[in-house]
């Protein structure tokens, strides 16, 4: 028997064996919160088949997002991000026909609901894959993991499809709260286990150097395990904190909320930038935890694993000890500061001396008109409370590719220090420029902004 057809025979004993289980294993059951802990099927077949699904699945959110975005390469000219990046400017989300952004503004909630114009990039955005969710890198951070450290964080059932243009750069800058006299202390180089020590041994004391270590190690995670529910195509180490935030920022990696339930309702995740956690009250999806010392902890016995304590244990959950690592790796985490805005003074005000008089208008509309500083307020333009935007007073419900946007409930007031470094926007990313969010609160607030006051407010925004 040749090769090949050995290998179709054993799929076909496996999926025999396995279709013989009891119904329970088949989700036929009734609704519930909880993972099925025994295979439902060998990992041969499982690649196999998800493999098969894939291309349809990649095609059917690169068509979302090309429905809803421009998502054409357009820098702003002369604006940058710390690193040197272009940033991308203009609105991106597209109108819905006959609509324009002036004639939305103009109408209510109610009118824009009953309509049907609620422009289709503001709805919520789904995870590429939302029946199956779970973290998604981008490939310019995969590649740098493979090269460094010979981890593999590709998964054979789905790619990162957002165009790079539209992310954080690449690494990243590092700027830290006890050594501001360095600026950048990454060197340009992805911080990992195989250099942190050479860059940081004499700039960190011994403490925030074994912190540092543990952000850095791959612990098992829920696609990224040793189990056959995994989704990479060989055995993983797992998923390091810095994958995710890499050099204490953010790659824009992809993941669901592991707090809600079921999955049609949990919302993507953008990851956050851990720039200024120091000065940050509120942590987790849900914001249940107060400190990032819970968060920590949170992240490695809960939200690794989908919030499920009990996929948790099967797939190789990583206890860390209170009072020293995750004491260490909080203390490093509060050390990544944001970057330099050289425009502000020590108030987080403009500076007048520096600022252009475009920027200055955009202050007073920031502080007056725009409402933006009701909830982003200086030095570091966060209240650091969650707020309700009731974005569901524009559409009807509607399933998204798995999603059902309905209401989000309340979300955290993001920092907006630095924030030109860190697309896309809002909490699940639906946002690509910093133009779209001004577009999407002037309508949700009914702030009724010129043409002019709009751009004016966006290139203030650039210098925080």
């Amino acid at each position: 028997m040749s090769k090949d057809a050995t290998h179709t025979f054993r799929l076909l004993l496996a999926s025999l064996f396995f279709a013989a289980l009891p119904s329970v294993a088949q989700d036929k059951g009734p609704p519930s919160s909880y993972m099925p802990v025994v295979d439902h099927e060998s990992f041969e077949t499982t690649l196999e088949r998800m493999r098969d699904e894939k291309p349809e699945i990649q095609k059917r959110h690169e068509a979302l997002l090309q429905q809803r975005y421009d998502l054409s390469d357009n820098p702003v000219e002369g604006v940058t991000m710390s690193g040197g990046k272009a940033v991308q400017g203009g609105v991106r989300v597209k109108l819905p026909d006959g609509a324009s952004w002036e004639s939305l503004a103009d109408m209510s909630p109610g009118e824009i609901k009953s309509e049907e114009l609620w422009p289709e990039g503001f709805y919520p955005l789904p995870h590429p894959n939302q029946n199956e969710g779970g973290m998604v890198f981008p490939q310019f951070h995969i590649d740098a993991i493979k090269e460094q450290e010979s981890r593999d964080l590709t998964r054979f059932d789905l790619d990162f499809v957002l165009p790079d243009t539209f992310l954080p750069e690449f690494p990243p800058p590092i700027y830290l709260t006890t050594r501001p006299d360095l600026g950048d202390v990454s060197q340009g180089e992805v911080v990992t286990l195989s250099n942190f020590f050479g860059l940081f041994n004499g700039i960190m004391n011994p403490k925030q150097l074994e912190g540092l270590r543990l952000l850095l190690t791959p612990f098992p995670q829920q696609q990224f395990n040793a189990t056959w529910d995994r989704r990479s195509e060989k055995p993983s180490q797992g998923v390091a904190c810095l994958d995710c935030h890499v050099n204490g920022h953010t790659n824009a990696a992809t993941h669901l909320v592991g707090d809600i339930r079921p999955q049609k309702h949990r919302h993507r995740i953008d990851t956050p930038t851990l720039r200024g956690v120091n000065i940050q009250r509120l942590f987790g999806s849900q914001r249940a935890l107060k400190s990032v010392e819970d968060f920590t902890e949170f992240e490695q016995r809960g939200a690794y694993f989908d919030g499920d304590p009990v996929i948790a244990t099967k797939k190789g959950v990583n206890i860390l000890e209170r009072g020293s690592q995750v004491h260490f790796m909080a203390e490093v985490q509060a050390l990544f500061d944001f970057p330099p805005a050289p425009k502000l003074n020590l108030l987080g005000r403009l500076d007048k001396s520096k600022a252009t008089e475009q920027e200055l208008r955009g202050e007073e509309i920031f502080f007056g008109k725009g409402q933006c500083a009701e909830c982003h307020q200086p030095p570091y333009f966060t209240d650091n409370l969650m707020h309700d935007l009731r974005t569901e007073r524009f559409y009807e419900p509607k399933m998204i590719n798995g999603r059902l946007a309905s209401a989000d409930g309340p979300i955290k007031t993001f920092p907006l220090r630095g924030i030109k470094d860190s697309p896309p926007y809002l909490h699940d990313g639906r946002l690509m420029t910093l133009d779209d969010t001004v577009e999407f609160f002037n309508i949700v607030l009914g702030t009724q902004l010129t043409e002019q006051e709009k751009k004016d407010l966006v290139s203030y925004l650039y210098t925080l």
